[in-house]
């Protein structure tokens, strides 16, 4: 009997479960009309899946066979043969076979878990695997292989603070990173000048900004709170401090939580459509409402588009309490493109519409993302700024 091995392996922003997996097997037949799909095919069904899912709100989990060591020899077709018809015949029909990474790693989508436990829906599905391999290869072959489980929706634990994606189950984003490399090393280029420039030019406002802040209300000038980047990692983001330093923070959380859900009924004067921040905040300093109308308590934001956390343009990026009232279809804006200091709803929206509309700007923005469109938006921005429309 072979010796089982699960171990959490983490590496960079991946979250995965790996499951090592030492087992012995002979060949067993295959569900008549399933294929082994091709890596392109394999990653489409992958987003498809992901798109259904969130529709939905069904949970899946992708399956990796590492076979790269049990296929390194003269034998490779034949080793393949048998671990894709052992694949086969273990799994469902409804159930997705195919390259993720093609000569390297076998992917299972396996749909529609239900609402068992990932432990629960991991041991089973390894046990299957377990067993066919056992009959279908040698031993020597068996251990060469390793399996690991990556579930979606991802979850963090009870009480965690970890809200990284598992970017293993978007192989459709790196994907288009690598196709964007040129235009995302302009994009990039652009932030560190325009940046640097704003420190350097809007130096003297900064200081009389800091100066108003400091003579008018105690506490610090700048106001850090954690924010949520790009699939979900966590980085400190900088403003001038517009509110008292006793305030509770729930009382935007439970505001935040129910704009998300599109009960807030409107704002303060008629016909005035709901905003995402809290109009007539009893918590915002005088110096800080008028921050705030300006956007002046933004801008030192630079600082995080200089040193690489955020861009000039793009999402605004979410605290760590919005992102947990999200709903699954949301939380691609913090996935799809690095958050900025402005960006489409705030040139075409800004706080005027509903949350929904909001996510949808955004991800019209990651689609249609172009150095071009990101010059359009720069250059919205200050009259966006100027009429103060939104701003709260």
């Amino acid at each position: 009997m072979s010796v089982l091995r699960t171990e959490l392996q983490a590496s960079n922003n991946v979250k995965r479960v790996g499951t090592g997996a030492h087992m012995t097997f002979e060949k067993t037949g295959a569900s008549a009309g399933r294929i082994v799909l091709h890596e392109d095919a394999f990653v489409s069904m992958l987003y498809l899946e992901r798109r259904r899912a969130e529709r939905a709100h069904k949970h899946f989990v992708l399956m990796l066979v590492d076979v790269k060591g049990a296929i390194a020899d003269g034998q490779k077709n034949r080793t393949l043969s048998k671990i894709t018809t052992a694949l086969l015949s273990v799994t469902r029909e409804t159930d997705i076979v195919g390259w993720y990474l093609e000569d390297q790693l076998i992917g299972v989508i396996g749909t529609e878990v239900g609402k068992a436990k990932p432990k629960t829906v991991q041991g089973r599905m390894l046990e299957k695997v377990r067993t066919a391999f056992t009959l279908a290869l040698p031993q020597e072959k068996v251990s060469q292989i390793t399996l690991s489980f990556h579930f979606f929706p991802e979850e963090s634990e009870e009480g965690g603070t970890d809200h990284s994606a598992n970017i293993t189950l978007y192989p459709d984003l790196s994907r288009k990173e690598e196709s964007r490399r040129f235009s995302l090393s302009v994009k990039r280029s652009m932030d560190i000048v325009g940046s640097a420039a704003a420190l350097v030019l809007m130096s003297p406002v900064f200081g009389a900004v800091a100066l108003a802040v400091k003579l008018t209300s105690k506490g610090p000038v700048l106001f850090k709170q954690q924010r949520l980047g790009q699939y979900g990692k966590e980085f400190t983001v900088l403003k001038f401090r517009s509110m008292r330093t006793d305030c509770d923070a729930k009382i935007h959380e439970d505001y935040v939580s129910q704009f998300i859900a599109g009960q807030v009924q409107g704002g303060t004067r008629d016909g005035e459509k709901p905003v995402f921040k809290i109009q007539e905040d009893p918590r915002v300093t005088p110096i800080g409402r008028f921050l705030r109308k300006t956007s002046l308590d933004e801008f030192p934001q630079f600082w995080n588009v200089l040193v690489g956390n955020m861009s000039l343009v793009g999402p605004r990026p979410p605290v760590p309490y919005e992102y947990k009232a999200y709903d699954l279809w949301h939380r691609r804006r913090v996935l799809e493109i690095k958050p900025g200091i402005t960006g489409l709803w705030q040139v075409e929206g800004r706080s005027r519409t509903c949350f929904d509309e909001m996510v949808r700007l955004d991800l019209k923005y990651a689609r249609g993302w172009s150095i071009w469109l990101d010059v359009k938006i720069l250059l919205q921005t200050p009259g966006a700024v100027l009429t103060g429309e939104g701003a709260h």
